[in-house]
């Protein structure tokens, strides 16, 4: 059953434009303070409460005022923390036994797009099924609760006390940070003013860039989905490590003292090869974009694999379902379920340093054999709705790629749940051999969608 509104990580788009209006926003908010409370027994007079966390985009100020109206005309308190990574909200959600958290935010998005998406009381994101539930709520007419029962709004003035002790309560209390010099790339996101104070109150000295946020710098040309920035400040400063997150603080991209930049599948790697020294791992998701070599070096290991639909909802729903408890994408979301319910760049970060601690020599070493295969990847736009998997011409390209690889890589194409794009990616071990395949598919996509 397709959503609406919902994409792979909430609601998101242009601000300004559908749904990212304010008059949404009231609805949305109404809506699931209905569908939200209904679930949750609470107590005979006990009022139902969320709360509403954000990034540094400009537009957050407009979507948080009018999520608070909905929410409140729906009878709901609302608990509001301002400027907060999406795993904080997440945490803070479970700590304070409220019935939802809520997260303004369009992640790596630049400033101009925005977005809403929400957690369970558990910490965990809705499920498909509640959210169409909420759906249905927004294209219902608006009500109102009487005087006597709107939705009281407070803050929660300790919100980023409490949020960076528990992701030091993530690293082992036998070890320290000291020694390290490591530059923090905040991409001018929601972890500024958190993720400096967290690696250095483990000893480190941190260095901090894309820690000024403006409310229009957010994800330009820094943090996780640009880590050219970090490179040049890791070699610049002469550090040891750097740690780039994205604009809402949960995905993770790192560099090591010589200017390698590893990704997503590279850390879970490091995790989970760190993981192992001290005892049996049972398995570790990852996603349709997972890079093939990630695969064959876990099969190496005797560790079990499997591959879930793009999105970090999706790796925790596989986890969930096969009792594991590390996966991640090669974005850099990376779950550690013994570590919090939802994939966190900080407490990545931390896993990842924690293993470096705990093995020794460096991140290429902990690495060890592990080389990814070369994979392109060529987002190429497209029409909201277009029927990308009916067009013959696309997959008459696709045929066409697979059959010269003859067994030797793969070809993805998916919509993007947040973007109007088709993301177009080749991988296999003849790096030319795969730049040229994706050049040319892309090639064909974007002759069919201009068709």
């Amino acid at each position: 059953m397709s959503r609406k509104y919902f994409g792979t990580d909430g609601v998101r788009g242009r601000v300004g434009e559908a749904p990212i209006t304010p008059d949404f926003a009231m609805r949305l908010g109404y809506s699931a303070g209905q569908v939200l409370v209904a679930q949750d027994g609470l107590p005979a007079g006990e009022r139902p409460a969320v709360l509403i966390g954000k990034d540094t985009r400009i537009s957050g100020y407009m979507l948080e005022a009018a999520l608070e109206a909905g929410f409140s005309a729906a009878g709901v308190d609302v608990c509001l923390v301002g400027p907060m990574p999406t795993p904080a909200v997440a945490y803070l959600t479970r700590a304070l036994r409220l019935q939802a958290g809520i997260v303004i935010s369009a992640s790596h998005n630049p400033f101009y797009d925005n977005g809403i998406k929400f957690f369970s009381a558990q910490g965990t994101k809705l499920p498909d099924a509640v959210e169409h539930a909420i759906e249905a709520g927004v294209e219902a007419p608006m009500g109102c609760v009487s005087s006597d029962r709107l939705g009281k709004a407070r803050r929660i003035d300790d919100a980023r006390g409490r949020y960076i002790e528990f992701c030091k309560s993530t690293f082992p209390n036998d070890l320290d940070l000291r020694g390290l010099k490591i530059v923090v790339d905040c991409a001018h996101g929601a972890a500024y003013h958190i993720a400096p104070d967290v690696f250095h109150e483990l000893g480190a000295d941190v260095v901090a860039i894309g820690n000024r946020p403006d409310g229009l710098n957010i994800n330009a040309a820094v943090g996780a989905t640009a880590p050219k920035a970090l490179k040049e400040a890791v070699l610049g400063q002469r550090a040891d490590l750097g740690i780039a997150l994205d604009g809402d603080g949960d995905r993770l991209v790192m560099v090591d003292g010589e200017g390698n930049v590893y990704d997503g599948d590279q850390l879970l790697y490091a995790i989970v090869r760190g993981r192992q020294a001290l005892g049996p791992v049972a398995g570790v998701a990852g996603t349709l974009m997972t890079n093939l070599a990630l695969e064959d070096a876990l099969k190496a290991l005797d560790i079990p694999f499997a591959r879930a639909a793009v999105g970090d909802r999706y790796v925790l729903e596989k986890l969930v379902q096969n009792g594991w408890l590390y996966g991640g994408e090669n974005s850099g979301h990376i779950l550690c379920l013994d570590r919090h319910t939802t994939g966190d760049g900080i407490i990545a970060a931390l896993q990842v340093l924690a293993a470096l601690r705990q093995q020794g020599g460096s991140l290429k070493a902990l690495l060890g054999d592990l080389v990814l295969y070369p994979q392109k990847l060529i987002n190429v736009p497209m029409p909201k709705g277009f029927p990308w998997q009916d067009s013959p011409a696309i997959a008459a390209a696709q045929r066409a790629v697979e059959a010269e690889l003859d067994g030797r890589g793969r070809v993805l194409l998916r919509a993007s749940g947040t973007e109007p794009l088709l993301r177009v990616m080749v991988e296999g071990r003849d790096g030319e051999l795969i730049a040229r395949l994706a050049e040319n598919l892309a090639g064909a996509v974007r002759q069919a969608v201009g068709e």
